[in-house]
C-alpha cells in the first residue's frame, strides 16, 4: 500500500501533513486562537436579553415594557413580623420598628418611593406581618451592586428588635446579592478544580508528564478559542454565563478525550516498534478518523438544542457545538505537529510508581477488562439479559418524572437565612413575593373604557378566587401602558399557583380586558415565566429528539456502513440516558439515597435537565461508542472472526476509556458537591450517565449484543449501496517494522463492510 492510498481519508490527510509541516500546523494553530481572543474582545459578547428567553406571553410583555423604555425598578420589601406571642401591627412597638425601618432605608440614599405598610394597607390577615416597600435608585440591571448598605441598614434595626420582630429584607437585588456571595465562588472554584483534577487523572493514565500536559493544554486553547468566537457570533445568537459554563465542561470533556484517543493510539504503535512517523500517521488513519465521526456526531446532538425555540438553550447548543468542533480540527491537526516535534519526548517527566499500577499486558490490553470480558462472550445471552434488564429496572423511576422550576425553599433549602424569609412572605401574604403582572397596553390608556375594564379585572381577580389581593395598578400614562400586580393564590406552591395563573389567562382577562378593542394584555412574572417555560420544554423534546436520533443513526449508517451499527448504536445510548434519568427521577424527585450525594428529595427535577441531559449525553456517550467500535471494525477487517475482534477491540479500549470516563466523571462530581439543587441534578446525572455508560453499555453489553449478532453487525443491505462510504478503513503496514501477530498495527483488509 502506497503513501497516497494510506491516506486517503481526512483525517489520515491532515495528520500526514501536520507530521510533515509540523511548525506550520502549530503556527497556523496558535494563531486562530489568538485572531479568535482578538476578535471576540474586539466584538464584546452580546448576551440574551429578557424579552428573547421566552416565546409567548412572557416574551411579549417583556418586550412591551423593552420597546416603549419602560423603566421597571428594582423593587424591594422588608417583612416585619411579630415573633413575641400577642403582638400586632397596631401595637406601639411593632409601629416604632415600621417607622425605623422606612427611616433606616432613606437613611442610605440607595431607595426611591418608600411605602408604609400603614399606607398601603399591607398588613396581613392576622395583623402580624406587615411589608415596607421601596425601589432601589438608578439602573435595576446593576441594583445588586448598590444593595448592600441597604441590608445592613436593615439588618441594623433587626439586632434592635431581636426577640420580639422578624425583619429582614427580600427582593430581586437583595437574592442576587445573597446568592452571589454564597455561591459565586462555588461555581469558580468547580470550574478552575475541573482542570487539576483532569491532568492528574491523565498523569495517572499516561504515567508522564509531557504526554499527561498535551491533552488538557489542547483542551485549554480549544476553549480559549471558542470564547472568543463566542463573542463574535453572540452578535447574530445572543450568548450567556450559562452557555459559557456548559461550554467550558463539555470542551474540557471531550478536548482531553480527543487527544486521549489519538495519544493513547500513537503510543501503542511506537510501543509495538513503529517509528514516530508511521505511528503518527496509523494513529491519524484510525483515531484520527474515529475522532471526527464522534465530533461530527456529538456536534449534530448539541445542535437539537437549536430547536427548542429557547435562547438559553440555543446559545447552550451552539456554544458547544462550537468547542466540540474546535477541539475536533484541533485534535487532528496541531495534535500530530506536536507528537511529530516532541518524538521520544513525549514520555518525559515520568512518574515511576505511576506505570507500575498499570494493568496490561504486552500487547496494552487491559488484563481486568479481558477477565470481564471472558466471562460476557462465554454467556452473551445472559449478560444481556442481566445487563439490559438491570438498567431498564433503573430507569423505571423516570416513568413518573415530574419536571418543574424549583422555587427558591426547592433550589437552596434552609441553607441561607434569605429563603427562610421567602416562605415567612408567601405564608403571610399568599403569592406576594411573586405576583403575576399584567402589561396592559392600549391606544389610550386613560380612555373611560380602558379603565372600567382594568377595574373590572382588579375585582373579578380577586372575587373569582385566583387572587386575595392587593391588586395594585401602576399607570405610565406617556406609554399609554399600565402594569396590574396580582398576587397569585397559592403562593410558592406552584401546583396551586399555576391553576391561578390559568383562571386570570383563560376566564377573568377575557371577560374584562378583553373586551377592549386594540388592547393587549399579556400575563407575566415569575410563576408565567415558569408555566411558560415548561410548556416550550415540553413541546420542544419530539423534534429535538427526531433530529438528534435520526441524524445519529444516519451518521453511524455512513461512517460504519452498517445498518446493524448504527441500530444498536442508538438503542444503546437511548438505554444510558434511561437509566440516567431512573437515578434523577431516585434521588432527588423520591429521596431514595438522596443523602449519600448531600442532597435531598425535593419532589421534581429542574425542567430544563432532561432535555439539556438527553442532547450532552447522547452527544458525550457517542465518544465511547465510536473509539470502541472502530476498533473492533478495524480487528474484524484485519481477518479476525467477530468474537476475537471484540475482545480486541474492547480490552485494547479499555485503557482509554475508563481514564476518559473517570476524568468525566470526576469533573461532573465537582458540580454535584455544589449547594444548588439544579446543579446538584445536572452533576449528578452527568457523572452517574458516563458511569454507566463507560461501565456496563461499553464492557457487558455493546460486546455481549455484537456476540449475539455475530457477522450480521456488519449487516449492510443492497439496496442501500447509493449511500457514500464514509469508511476509510485505513490502518497502513509501514515499511519501517512488521506489527506482531497480534498487534492493532496489522494493516486493514480492504474489505468493506
Amino acid at each position: 500500500m502506497n503513501r497516497d492510498t494510506r491516506a486517503r481519508g481526512i483525517a489520515a490527510r491532515a495528520g500526514a501533513w501536520s507530521a510533515r509541516h509540523r511548525w506550520a500546523a502549530v503556527g497556523i494553530w496558535v494563531a486562530f486562537v489568538v485572531l479568535a481572543m482578538v476578535g471576540g474582545s474586539a466584538t464584546g459578547q452580546k448576551d440574551v436579553e429578557q424579552s428573547d428567553q421566552l416565546k409567548g406571553e412572557t416574551s411579549r410583555a417583556a418586550k412591551i415594557i423593552d420597546e416603549l423604555g419602560i423603566d421597571e425598578p428594582a423593587g424591594e420589601t422588608v417583612l416585619i413580623q411579630a415573633e413575641k406571642k400577642g403582638l400586632t401591627a397596631t401595637d406601639t412597638g411593632f409601629r416604632t420598628a415600621v417607622d425605623e425601618v422606612v427611616a433606616a432605608v432613606e437613611g442610605t440614599g440607595k431607595v426611591a418611593d418608600v411605602t408604609s405598610p400603614y399606607d398601603t394597607d399591607t398588613i396581613s390577615k392576622d395583623g402580624r406581618s406587615a411589608l415596607v416597600q421601596f425601589n432601589i435608585r438608578g439602573d435595576p440591571e446593576t441594583a445588586t451592586d448598590r444593595i448592600e448598605p441597604v441590608l445592613a441598614a436593615v439588618d441594623g434595626v433587626q439586632k434592635k428588635h431581636s426577640g420580639e420582630l422578624y425583619i429582614a429584607e427580600i427582593g430581586g437585588a437583595s437574592m442576587g446579592k445573597t446568592f452571589d456571595d454564597a455561591f459565586g465562588d462555588d461555581f469558580k472554584q468547580a470550574e478552575f478544580s475541573a482542570v487539576p483534577v483532569a491532568f492528574g487523572i491523565l498523569l495517572i493514565a499516561f504515567g508522564a508528564l509531557v504526554a499527561a500536559l498535551l491533552p488538557v493544554l489542547l483542551a485549554i486553547s480549544a476553549i480559549i478559542a471558542t470564547m472568543g468566537l463566542m463573542a463574535v457570533v453572540s452578535q447574530v445568537q445572543p450568548m450567556s454565563e450559562t452557555a459559557s459554563s456548559v461550554m467550558l465542561l463539555v470542551g474540557l470533556a471531550v478536548g482531553v478525550d480527543y487527544c486521549l484517543f489519538y495519544l493513547r493510539r500513537e503510543r501503542e504503535e511506537r510501543a509495538a516498534g513503529r517509528n514516530a512517523r508511521d505511528a503518527i500517521e496509523i494513529a491519524a488513519a484510525t483515531s484520527g478518523r474515529a475522532i471526527i465521526v464522534s465530533g461530527v456526531t456529538v456536534c449534530v446532538a448539541m445542535a437539537g438544542m437549536l430547536f427548542t425555540g429557547l435562547a438559553e438553550f440555543q446559545a447552550m447548543g451552539l456554544a458547544s457545538l462550537m468547542v466540540v468542533a474546535v477541539a475536533m480540527v484541533g485534535s487532528v491537526t496541531v495534535l500530530p505537529a506536536l507528537l511529530s516535534l516532541l518524538g521520544e519526548r513525549v514520555e518525559k517527566g515520568r512518574v515511576p510508581f505511576l506505570r507500575r499500577l498499570k494493568r496490561s499486558d504486552a500487547n496494552g490490553e487491559s488484563r481486568m477488562w479481558h477477565a470481564v470480558l471472558r466471562t460476557v462472550l462465554k454467556r452473551p445471552a445472559v449478560s444481556v439479559l442481566v445487563a439490559a434488564g438491570a438498567l431498564v429496572a433503573v430507569a423505571m423511576p423516570a416513568l413518573g418524572m415530574k419536571t418543574q422550576n424549583l422555587s427558591l425553599d426547592q433550589e437552596f433549602g434552609d441553607s441561607l437565612p434569605i429563603v427562610a424569609t421567602y416562605d415567612r412572605v408567601n405564608e403571610a401574604f399568599p403569592g406576594g413575593s411573586e405576583p403575576a403582572e399584567v402589561v396592559v397596553k392600549a391606544t389610550d390608556i386613560s380612555a373611560p373604557e380602558t379603565q372600567s375594564a382594568i377595574a373590572d379585572f382588579r375585582e373579578r381577580a380577586v372575587s373569582s378566587g385566583a387572587s386575595r389581593g392587593p391588586v395594585e395598578v401602576v399607570t405610565h400614562e406617556k406609554q399609554n401602558v399600565a402594569v396590574i400586580s396580582v398576587p397569585l393564590v397559592g403562593g410558592s406552591d406552584q401546583d396551586a399557583a399555576v391553576k391561578s395563573l390559568k383562571l386570570i389567562r383563560d376566564e377573568v382577562r377575557p371577560a374584562t380586558l378583553g373586551q377592549v378593542d386594540g388592547l393587549e394584555a399579556p400575563v407575566t412574572g415569575m410563576i408565567a415565566g415558569s408555566h411558560d417555560f415548561n410548556k416550550q420544554i415540553v413541546s420542544a423534546v419530539a423534534p429535538v429528539f427526531a433530529f438528534v436520533v435520526v441524524f445519529a443513526f444516519l451518521l453511524m449508517l455512513l461512517c460504519f456502513r452498517s445498518l446493524t451499527i448504527a441500530i444498536t448504536s442508538i438503542v444503546l445510548n437511548l438505554l444510558s440516558v434511561g437509566a440516567a434519568y431512573g437515578v434523577l427521577v431516585a434521588v432527588f424527585q423520591y429521596g431514595w439515597g438522596a443523602s449519600l450525594v448531600g442532597a435531598e428529595g425535593v419532589g421534581a427535577i429542574i425542567s430544563w435537565l432532561p432535555l439539556f441531559l438527553f442532547v450532552i449525553l447522547f452527544g458525550l456517550s457517542m465518544d465511547y461508542h465510536v473509539f470502541v467500535v472502530s476498533r473492533i471494525r478495524e480487528a474484524k477487517f484485519q481477518g479476525r472472526t467477530t468474537r476475537d475482534a471484540i475482545t480486541h477491540g474492547v480490552v485494547t479500549t479499555a485503557g482509554v476509556v475508563t481514564s476518559a470516563a473517570v476524568i468525566m466523571v470526576a469533573v461532573f462530581s465537582i458540580f454535584g458537591t455544589l449547594s444548588m439543587q439544579s446543579m446538584k441534578q445536572m452533576g449528578v446525572g452527568l457523572a452517574v450517565a458516563v458511569l454507566i455508560d463507560a461501565t456496563i453499555i461499553r464492557a457487558v453489553l455493546l460486546p455481549a449484543v455484537m456476540a449475539l449478532l455475530g457477522d450480521r453487525n456488519w449487516y449492510f443491505p443492497r439496496w442501500l449501496n447509493w449511500l457514500p462510504d464514509l469508511t476509510h478503513d485505513e490502518a497502513p503496514e509501514p515499511a519501517s517494522a512488521p506489527a506482531p501477530a497480534r498487534s492493532e498495527a496489522e494493516p486493514m483488509s480492504a474489505q468493506r463492510g
